[in-house]
């Protein structure tokens, strides 16, 4: 008998019927306690839904600021990184020999200068006994200046060239995620070469394009909820921007949803649903822990004041952001529908 019943089930589910409900073996047996909703009118949220995609706030590329040929990667695509930390050396042996240089010009220009500090100062000791012309002490002073300022010239070179140096280091700006790797061991890199692209997951976003025809009430509505398609998942916007501005083309607005800090499971470039709040509507609605789907068949299990749970096919509407799903067809307000359907099932 229970295999008929089974047989009769899976046929009814696979035909889109709405089964009845099936001789019990014992219609007096005791039926299992269920958790259980009732269908109700409410008062919801409004809603649009448009697409968008997950975008990163803080995402960059890292480029060479010194040229050398590629010599240690410490991180590759998927690894965490943390501000600071080096992501790749590149060879620091030219830069190295230009600080050296720079380095040797300088205690050059040093010495230079002291000679020409000691010479001016004769000078003006012999330009106030008379012993010296006035172009003799001219020539002394300028000599002077034009020492002091060479010293002055290479020392900047000279912190330039240890500043490049530094950058054979490569850092990370701030803490995120590495997403591509540009170059690999052993090639050349020159400045502004391209070395690797990294995000933030902390800081994300989903940017969609809204019609003209909905922009004024979502940016009244001034609040949004992201549905990650394949997911229970909804997650409430931690703010909204409306850009000030529309694309002539298709006639539509961007808006950027900002998602609260360590939103978990999405990266960039994902696609996801965003619900903007445009109002209020009375709504019949079901709680979608209730509803249950099999390939093409929506259903739920009535629970009657008597007997053992029904199921029912419904016609369900968008699911909105409390949780429920909007009846379109197939239930009335006050029926019971059991919170765990599986469960439901198995009392058969």
């Amino acid at each position: 008998m229970k295999r008929l019943q089974l047989a009769a089930l899976m046929s009814a589910l696979l035909l889109g019927t709405t089964p009845a409900l099936l001789p019990a073996a014992d219609a007096t047996a005791a039926v299992p306690a269920l958790a259980s909703a009732a269908v109700a009118w409410r008062q919801v949220e409004a809603t649009w839904a448009g697409e968008a995609v997950i975008e990163a706030e803080r995402q960059s590329t890292v480029a060479a600021q010194t040229a050398g040929r590629v010599m240690a990667i410490n991180f590759r695509p998927g690894d965490t990184v943390k501000q600071g930390q080096v992501i790749m050396r590149i060879d620091p042996s030219v830069a190295q020999q230009q600080v050296t240089g720079v380095q040797a010009q300088v205690t050059e220009a040093r010495v230079g200068l002291e000679n020409a500090t000691r010479e001016y100062e004769r000078f003006k000791e012999l330009f106030a006994k008379n012993y010296v012309s006035k172009s003799q002490m001219d020539t002394a002073e300028a000599n002077y200046k034009s020492a002091q300022a060479r010293l002055n010239t290479l020392q900047a070179s000279s912190g330039q060239a240890a500043t490049t140096r530094g950058f054979a280091d490569v850092t990370a700006p701030y803490s995120g995620v590495m997403s591509a790797l540009h170059v690999e061991l052993g090639e050349m890199a020159s400045p502004g070469t391209p070395l690797a692209t990294g995000f933030d997951p902390a800081w994300l976003r989903a940017t969609a394009q809204v019609p003209q025809a909905w922009i004024d009430a979502v940016r009244r509505g001034n609040r949004a909820m992201v549905e990650v398609p394949g997911t229970a998942q909804w997650i409430k916007a931690a703010k909204m921007v409306v850009i000030p501005s529309a694309d002539p083309r298709t006639h539509t607005t961007e808006v950027r949803v900002y998602l609260p800090e360590q939103a978990n499971g999405l990266l960039p470039g994902q696609f996801v649903r965003v619900h903007f709040v445009t109002g209020t509507a009375r709504r019949l609605v079901v709680p979608a822990e209730a509803v249950l789907r099999r390939s093409e068949v929506t259903g739920v299990y009535v629970l009657p004041d008597k007997g053992r749970p029904q199921l029912r096919q419904v016609r369900v509407g968008e699911r909105q952001g409390d949780g429920s799903y909007e009846v379109l067809a197939g239930l009335r307000e006050g029926e019971k529908v059991a919170l765990d359907p599986v469960r439901a099932g198995l009392t058969r």
